[in-house]
């Protein structure tokens, strides 16, 4: 049973080394997780899987590997076939409120499961449509396509979602490297981009300080220490308006833990491209500009710029004077982009449309150059690179 797993793992681009089984196998000789399925899910998850972005394809592949699957081990006794007819599902049980308030559990888990052990060596043929047997339609707490406030769904698909085992529940799915970013993990993928130090007053409890100077001294010696800090410093550049309109959630679910992740964080608006101004409140955008000129001034180069946005617009708006849709720009886009680079050669620009749509835009080929090639798409995986991208 656990080799076709690991095959199937593989399968599914679950990245596991040899040394990770070896280690699954050894916890399954000490019966680390007992004969219970779920025992085994949460145990092979938390030794085979490396990275949270690999969730969801876990999921996938355990649900593929384990279906219909009751427990895991030496001595399982609910592993015998369970002929495909007994499971066919002829007709649906439509039952009345009344009819299903009647239906009593069979007591927990573990009594389920015997009375399931039992069914197997009774039952010697297809049932359908009963309250006892394994099969389909009915009110009994084996098979499918009926209903049971506590049962073992064998086979199907679910209908009352009340199963004690289902395991197509996929809880992880945002957490793929190949779909866009959710609240839940992008906090995981900014903290790639760390710096820790200790700087500021002394306002931290310093435990181990505190023990060697007592110990030292002979009194009680409570001494303190600065708190720990990200010291790393982001400028951020978000795209407002226009085609953005469709990414703003996500847009704000990254504003929002980006804000949590870095203590010294900066932010800044503007619209399609960087010209010579952007500003803070996009309610006054018009009217209280900041000049790129004075951020370039007063930021060094040891600051991080991002710049958030989907590269769609005009070509001219990235290579001419007078192409901004909204101003006219003395000088072009592409030029405030370089002086951008320049100043901040730590940068990335994070993209929310699909990496696949880029060939089909002009100007995201023209910014993508501007950046060298340091464009990313706003998904876990393309976050993670620009992250790794910030510390170089």
């Amino acid at each position: 049973m656990l080799i076709p797993f690991f095959t199937t793992l593989r399968d599914h681009r679950v990245p596991v080394s040899m040394k990770e089984w070896l280690h699954l196998m050894e916890a399954m000789d000490r019966d680390v997780a007992g004969g219970r399925v779920e025992d085994f899910y949460h145990l092979s998850r938390a030794v085979l899987v490396k990275d949270e972005k690999h969730y969801d394809r876990f999921d996938q592949a355990f649900a593929k590997a384990f279906k219909g699957v009751e427990s895991v081990g030496p001595g399982d006794e609910i592993s015998a076939a369970i002929p495909d007819d007994w499971l066919r599902l002829l007709n649906e049980k439509f039952l009345t409120d009344e009819e299903k308030a009647q239906i009593e559990a069979l007591g927990g888990f573990d009594k389920l499961m015997e009375t399931l052990r039992q069914r197997l060596e009774e039952q010697e043929g297809r049932h359908e449509g009963g309250n006892r047997w394994i099969g389909t339609g009915g009110t009994s707490p084996f098979g499918h396509g009926g209903y049971n406030p506590e049962g073992v769904r064998i086979g199907g698909p679910g209908r009352h979602g009340r199963a004690v085992k289902v395991w197509e529940k996929r809880e992880y799915r945002n957490l793929d490297d190949t779909v866009e970013l959710g609240t839940r993990n992008i906090k995981v993928a900014l903290r790639r981009l760390r710096r820790f130090a200790r700087e500021g007053a002394a306002e931290e409890l310093d435990m181990d300080g505190t023990i060697d100077g007592t110990a030292r001294q002979g009194w009680l010696d409570i001494r303190m220490r600065p708190e720990r800090r990200n010291t790393i410093k982001v400028l951020m550049f978000l795209d407002i308006g226009g085609s953005m309109d469709a990414h703003v959630k996500l847009c704000e679910e990254l504003f929002s833990a980006a804000r949590t992740e870095f203590k010294n964080l900066e932010f800044f608006y503007f619209h399609n491209c960087l010209y010579e101004g952007v500003w803070k409140d996009n309610r006054r955008r018009h009217a209280e500009r900041i000049p790129t000129w004075d951020l370039i001034h007063k930021y060094p180069g040891d600051w991080r710029a991002v710049f958030v946005g989907d590269a769609s617009m005009s070509p001219y708006e990235v290579t001419m004077p007078g192409g901004s849709v909204e101003h006219w720009n003395e000088e072009a886009g592409a030029v405030w982009m370089r002086r951008a680079r320049e100043q901040w050669s730590k940068s990335a620009w994070l993209n929310p449309v699909a990496e696949r749509y880029w060939g089909y835009t002009p100007s995201t080929g023209m910014l993508r150059e501007l950046m060298d090639e340091r464009m990313f798409p706003l998904t876990l995986d393309g976050l993670d690179q620009a992250m790794r991208a910030l510390t170089r």
